[in-house]
């Protein structure tokens, strides 16, 4: 029992959740044409660490597109808000903290 007890932790781990999910408005046309999406994901390790990372892209189920890492502090009260403009997106986070990423690292699958 205690043995597949471990087993099945283990196959759990690490784990996700998609803590923020947001698409950018059809008013704000790429030159690639496709609509993008944009994701908090935050995981958990066996060893009890947490991650967060930023994703953005094409995929709304978020598998792939640009990626960053966040200070789990920063992110850890999830987004606030999100500005999608021809340039980029901004993201707005309750601690204050804003972060702009540029469009060009977001489009064509990126």
């Amino acid at each position: 029992m205690l043995l597949t007890s471990v087993v099945m932790a283990v196959l759990w781990w690490p784990w996700s959740e998609v803590a923020y999910r947001g698409t950018a408005p059809a008013s704000v046309a790429y030159e690639d044409g496709s609509p993008h999406h944009l994701g908090l994901v935050h995981e958990w390790t066996l060893s009890g660490r947490h991650s967060y990372t930023l994703v953005i892209g094409r995929d709304p189920g978020l598998s792939y597109g640009h990626r960053l890492d966040i200070d789990p502090e920063m992110a850890g009260q999830g987004v606030a808000s999100t500005v999608w403009t021809a340039d980029g997106v901004r993201v707005r986070f309750p601690t204050g903290h804003e972060l702009l990423v540029p469009a060009r690292f977001f489009l064509h699958g990126r």
